[in-house]
């Protein structure tokens, strides 16, 4: 493999130039951007796709402090060599990032917030000389810079640097905001999403009326309804994941990938790296995540003999599938499922949510799995439908998301098991009653998502999952006698112990044959007999699975 100097975890462009990091060229952005002259752009995209990088390419093009043209020198929009012209380097740039704030409450994260602002006014301290800006409104920057400003002054903070900055220049002013939805989120992972809301409805003033603005580009993971925080922006242009126009700028396609490959001379890799990290269907585009293509590629620098595993799994905020299996439960196993076994479901979108109102329904629920990137639009071919605008065919993207399905999913199982009361499913177990046992098993199975496609090693787990941490030992799979039974269950206390043995069947009819079978085996095998000297009662089950339903018998002479 050749080495490639792989930029893991920097977004800033004119690093990424300077040092010679690799760089996919993402260039075309600024005049796709150009092109719509729209007052207010809003683009959202899942985490780990671009979006900071991207918007420090735009503030290194356009901001009049700088001199990028080495910055961009071979890149696609210096192509357009009158566009370049009239517009690298011309404009005042404000570009703030709010992906850093959080608390576990407003008054941490407010703290952070004003931290965030006062750096940024930290970078234009040349203003505080400027005799184009009144005595009064440097004051205000003075306290916005020691972060020690009024709430009134910090919510009007952005459209008073746009306003200095237009004074002192002379020229409108470009507004980049980089995840302007995190303070959002978190707050409301925390509960105080009201008094955020505040602040950055106050903020996004610098969007309303505001004649020293230019245009002002936004990203974040969601649209959070206009009204809610964008009240009064006009000339509002929103780009999402359901929009072709941006999407081939945010992510990696195909052709850039198979690049990448080439040139660090892997291209035998393609195909895991495809069934990993591809299968994002954004608008036109079919796209990988960037994150993960680049982390792999370092670690296979690294080790050339490392398998894909998932790095978005830390980067992003995986709560949002534990709470939302928590909120819907049962109503949505069967969709899981489906998803899961490789299949898409068909589900209602909505892009307008608001954090405070995720929970509110099941379909805000399934939105923001669509709009965060654990699911994603199923190609046409794929949902064997033609959803309407607002009917989406989901699907899970790639391997690494399943993981990330399977692993919370099953933790969840796990956490929820120790919860439900078992009480009459251990008293029929000890009592040998095969029906009461049949019956409590029936309705476990009821509650419990299959991620396997009802394989044996699903229904073992299941059973052995049942008993283990509620104060019984349990050996799975363990040799015992002539064979190896599925599952031994021990009550030492009371001298006893339960073996099952689990078959699964194929058809529903079969399902008592299946269980005589488990039975006989337990006989020719000798399961029981090692138990004998220790145990003063053995309890011998047969157990046959189909789908969630089982059946139960118990060995006769026990």
């Amino acid at each position: 493999m050749k080495n490639l100097n792989i930029p893991v975890g920097i977004s800033d462009f004119e690093k990424i130039r300077n040092d010679k990091f690799y760089y996919v060229d993402k260039t075309g952005l600024v005049a796709e951007l150009l092109k719509t002259k729209a007052e207010v752009t809003l683009i959202t995209r899942p985490r780990r796709f671009g979006k900071t990088l991207g918007m420090s390419m735009l503030e290194s093009f356009f901001d009049i402090r700088k001199d990028s043209k080495s910055l961009f020198d071979g890149l696609e929009i210096t192509q357009n060599q009158n566009l370049c012209h009239e517009w690298m380097n011309q404009y005042p740039t404000v570009f703030v990032s709010f992906r850093q704030v959080d608390g576990l409450n407003f008054t941490g994260a407010y703290d952070m917030l004003t931290t965030v602002i006062a750096e940024l006014y930290k970078g234009h301290l040349y203003l505080l000389d400027s005799d184009k800006i009144s005595p009064y409104d440097k004051e205000i920057a003075k306290k916005l810079i020691c972060a020690n400003a009024s709430p009134k002054d910090t919510k009007g903070s952005l459209l008073l640097l746009t306003k200095l900055l237009q004074q002192h220049y002379g020229k409108p002013v470009i507004l980049l905001i980089d995840e302007y939805d995190v303070p959002l989120a978190k707050a409301t992972s925390h509960g105080y999403y009201n008094e955020m809301l505040d602040v950055m409805k106050g903020l996004m003033q610098a969007l309303k009326d505001n004649r020293s603005l230019h245009f002002a580009v936004i990203t974040g993971c969601l649209k959070i309804a206009k009204e809610s925080i964008f009240t009064g922006t006009n000339n509002f242009v929103s780009d999402t994941i359901t929009d072709s126009r941006l999407n081939e700028y945010f992510g990696f396609v195909q052709e850039e990938v198979s690049q990448i490959l080439q040139k660090a001379d892997i291209t035998d890799r393609s195909d895991s790296i495809k069934e990993w990290y591809d299968g994002y269907h954004f608008g036109d585009f079919d796209v990988y995540c960037p994150w993960d293509v680049m982390n792999y590629l370092l670690e296979l620098q690294h080790n050339p003999d490392a398998a894909p595993v998932s790095y978005w799994r830390n980067t992003s905020d995986n709560a949002i599938i534990r709470s939302f299996i928590d909120y819907a439960g049962s109503n949505i196993t069967q969709k899981l499922e489906t998803l899961l076994s490789g299949r898409s479901i068909l589900q209602r979108i909505d892009e307008n949510l608001t954090y405070d109102y995720l929970h509110s329904s099941e379909d805000n629920l399934w939105s923001m799995l669509y709009l965060t990137g654990y699911l994603t639009k199923a190609r046409e071919t794929e949902s064997g439908s033609n959803p309407s605008d607002r009917i989406v065919a989901l699907t899970i993207p790639n391997a690494e998301i399943k993981e990330i399905f399977e692993t919370t999913i099953i933790k969840w199982f796990d956490d929820s098991a120790k919860t439900w009361n078992r009480s009459s499913l251990f008293t029929a177990v000890w009592n040998g009653d095969s029906e009461g046992i049949t019956r409590e098993m029936n309705g476990l199975l009821r509650r419990t998502i299959s991620y396997h496609d009802y394989r044996e090693d699903f229904y073992h787990a299941f059973l052995a999952g049942i008993f283990t941490g509620a104060g019984y030992m349990v050996d799975s799979n363990k040799e015992h006698g002539e064979g190896r039974s599925d599952v031994v269950v021990y009550d030492s206390i009371n001298g006893r112990v339960a073996i099952f043995e689990a078959k699964y069947t194929k058809t529903l009819a079969n399902l008592e044959h299946d269980c005589d079978i488990a039975l006989q085996q337990i006989d020719d095998r000798m399961y029981a007999k090692e138990y004998e000297d220790d145990y003063d009662e053995i309890l011998c089950y047969g157990i046959s699975f189909f789908k969630k339903r089982c059946m139960i018998k118990k060995k006769n002479g026990d």
